[in-house]
């Protein structure tokens, strides 16, 4: 059988040309904004558009641009698909998360799964081309509030197993279906998207139930719906 051989992420850019960004969110108008936003960037070019992870892929494969930015919440596959997707096959390629959820409950987990940046749909246009800046210098973009966290594991010594709190319990599956709860996505929708059975998503609410200590499927819309809101203040 012959071997496949991927891309490699090579960055033969001339000294002044843009740098090349491909957009994937499932939402049409927030990619428009985006694009536009970057296409009036002078250092930026949109190097094409996606609506899902599979389309993202099909992208990748034809032409490898300088950074990916994306959304978790994609149907069928998630976000954290695309960035495992990314990692594997484009080490070198940068990647930056633009999501409507809250930074402190899923900024630490996209960083982990290998995305280099994390920044809420909410904020001006401005931060978001900085984060996009930072992250094509080879930097890590999230907020202060999040550095300082992020810095403080490190000063204290980071140790998974003993850290188990947020939705450090979850297991990346589980975190796919708290964010489609939490968007207020009933089981048949959830089971649709990721192309499961509903007993199986059914499992997968049960266990973040225990690992939450939720009580009931009502505690657990609350609590999901809880921390899909952006903390604006």
């Amino acid at each position: 059988m012959a071997r496949r051989t991927e891309k490699t992420h090579v960055n033969t850019k001339k000294t002044g040309a843009r740098n090349r960004v491909l957009l994937v969110d499932d939402h049409p108008l927030v990619r428009e904004g985006l694009a536009t936003l970057i296409r009036a960037t002078p250092d930026l070019t949109v190097s094409g558009e996606a609506g899902c992870v599979d389309e993202a892929c099909r992208h990748l494969a034809e032409d490898i641009p300088d950074l990916v930015m994306l959304d978790l919440t994609l149907p069928g596959k998630s976000g954290l698909d695309l960035i495992k997707h990314v990692r594997d096959r484009y080490p070198r390629l940068r990647v930056l998360v633009l999501s409507m959820h809250e930074e402190s409950v899923y900024a630490e987990r996209v960083l982990r799964a290998g995305a280099h940046g994390y920044i809420m749909k909410h904020m001006p246009g401005t931060q978001i081309v900085e984060a996009v800046r930072t992250v094509l210098r080879g930097e890590i973009y999230v907020s202060p509030a999040i550095a300082s966290r992020l810095l403080k594991l490190i000063v204290d010594g980071d140790s998974r197993a003993g850290r188990e709190d947020g939705v450090e319990k979850l297991s990346n599956r589980e975190l796919q279906v708290f964010i489609c709860i939490g968007n207020g996505q009933s089981t048949q929708e959830i089971a649709d998207q990721f192309q499961l059975s509903i007993k199986t998503i059914q499992t997968y609410r049960e266990h973040i139930k225990r690992k939450f200590g939720l009580r009931n499927a009502t505690d657990l819309i609350h609590f999901a719906t809880q921390q899909a809101q952006p903390n604006r203040q």
